[in-house]
């Protein structure tokens, strides 16, 4: 096999292994909106790997599936409203985390099934991701304010890359790589980057939101 072959592997595996090395940290935040959709990233992966390895179709149907399902509702939106806990203290019920993952799957299942929406699905993906590019930003900013500034351009760089991904997956081919092998190596390590830094970064602004409570309770009792 090629030496391709093996890297494309290599890249995938980490995705795996960052994706759910911290989205069960998140599940131990008690934040499930990102621990669930860190897993959804760990089980396409897997089974894009095992595709990769065995040429099972039925797992390059699921993993199809679900990475229609985290570039389109996934990350854009249930990642964005878990970023939120620290950005705009918004904490859902559990019932509210069940009917946002309900809501994106219903969503992702019309978006890839449709045909109303074969020729619009390309855009509508470059659009979701350019908004969570925008939160991302918000975020840097946030991060840079509250002092944490390598990881404002951790968080940046994530923007960057992860948008530079979304924006070339369904409209560029890289010359030379008609497989999309090394594609999928930049796609796999981008994600993984961002499954790695997004933690850090949540955990920076977490203890900035609690600092900051404590300076207040604090000048209070003065």
């Amino acid at each position: 096999m090629e030496l391709s072959f093996y890297i494309l592997c290599l890249s995938i595996a980490t995705l795996v292994a960052t994706s759910l090395i911290f989205g069960l940290k998140f599940l131990g935040k008690r934040n499930y909106l990102l621990g669930f959709e860190w897993l959804v990233v760990t089980f396409s992966a897997s089974n894009f790997l095992l595709y990769f390895l065995g040429g099972v179709e039925f797992s390059y149907r699921i993993s199809y599936f679900l990475d229609a399902f985290s570039r389109g509702f996934g990350i854009p939106v249930i990642a964005t409203a878990g970023l939120m806990a620290v950005t705009h203290r918004y904490k859902p019920s559990i019932l509210s985390d069940v009917l946002f993952f309900a809501a994106a799957i219903a969503a992702t299942a019309v978006l890839v099934s449709a045909d109303f929406m074969a020729q619009p699905r390309p855009y509508f993906y470059v659009a979701m991701w350019s908004a969570f590019s925008v939160y991302l930003a918000y975020f840097a900013w946030r991060l840079l304010s509250a002092g944490e500034g390598l990881l404002a351009l951790g968080v940046l760089v994530v923007l960057l890359t992860s948008q530079a991904i979304a924006t070339i997956y369904d409209f560029y081919k890289i010359p030379g790589d008609d497989e999309q092998a090394l594609f999928y190596v930049l796609a796999c390590l981008a994600w993984s980057l961002m499954c790695v830094v997004m933690y850090y970064a949540y955990g920076a602004l977490e203890r900035a939101e609690k600092n900051e409570a404590s300076l207040s309770s604090m000048l209070a009792a003065r």
